[in-house]
C-alpha cells in the first residue's frame, strides 16, 4: 500500500541520526514492547507480514507523532484484537483512555497468476502496480528497469501473508538498478541493489 511509512528514495528529510554505542531502549517500557513482540511471532498470534502492515495501517497523523517502540506497540495491539485475543476495550481500560489502534486491513492478494523464472543478467521491470494491501515492493522502483544478478531462497508472499491468505512460497530476485534510472537527472551514479518478490517483475524485453 502506498502509505507515509515508505520513505525510501525520497528527499528532504535531511541526515541520518547516529549515536554509536547508543542503547536501543530509552525506557523500560520499551523493553518490554519488545519482548512481547518476540512472543508474539513465536507463538504464533500474528506473522511478521502482519505485522508490518498494522504498522502500515496506521492513521498517519499517528505514524508520523509515533516512536519505534510506539508503532510496534500500536501493531502488536491491534492484531491481537484482530484475532481475538483481546479487546480494544479492555486496553482502554488498562491505559486509562483510549488505546489507538491501525485502521482496518485491506484485503490481500495471491501470487501473480502471469510470474515466471528469470536468470541472472536478465533485464526485468517492476511492475507499475498500486494496491491497497500489504506489499513489500519500495515506491521508488515501481516501473523501473533493471537486471538481476542473483536470487534468494522461497519465502512467504507477502501480499497474502499478511492476510491470511494461501499463496505459494516465491523466489525473491536481487535487482541492480543505476541510480539514473531511479531518480533521473537527480543522481549520484551509483548502483542500488534491492531483493524483489517475483510476482512484482516481469521481462523488460
Amino acid at each position: 500500500m502506498d502509505g507515509v511509512h515508505d520513505l525510501g528514495g525520497r528527499q528532504g528529510f535531511g541526515a541520518i541520526g547516529y549515536a554509536p554505542n547508543a542503547s536501543p531502549y530509552h525506557a523500560e517500557w520499551e523493553r518490554r514492547v519488545n519482548a512481547l513482540m518476540f512472543w508474539a511471532l513465536k507463538t504464533g498470534a500474528m506473522n511478521i507480514d502482519a505485522y508490518r502492515h498494522a504498522v502500515e495501517r496506521m492513521a498517519p497523523r499517528h505514524y508520523i507523532g509515533a516512536s519505534y517502540y510506539e508503532r510496534m506497540l500500536t501493531a502488536i495491539a491491534t492484531l491481537l484484537v484482530e484475532n481475538g485475543l483481546t479487546s480494544a476495550a479492555a486496553l482502554s481500560d488498562g491505559a486509562g483512555g483510549a488505546f489507538p489502534l491501525a485502521l482496518p486491513a485491506a484485503e490481500g492478494r495471491s501470487n501473480a497468476p502471469d510470474r515466471r523464472l528469470f536468470q541472472r543478467g536478465e533485464r526485468v521491470r517492476v511492475k507499475n502496480e498500486h494496491v491497497a494491501c500489504h506489499v513489500r515492493m519500495p515506491g521508488y522502483i515501481r516501473g523501473k528497469v533493471g537486471v538481476v544478478v542473483g536470487e534468494s531462497p522461497l519465502t512467504p508472499f507477502p501480499d497474502a501473508h499478511a492476510h491470511g491468505l494461501h499463496a505459494e512460497d516465491e523466489l525473491t530476485y536481487l535487482v541492480r538498478f543505476r541510480s539514473g534510472e531511479l531518480w533521473p537527472n537527480n543522481a549520484e551514479s551509483a548502483l542500488v541493489h534491492v531483493s524483489v518478490f517475483q510476482s512484482y517483475l516481469e521481462p523488460a524485453g
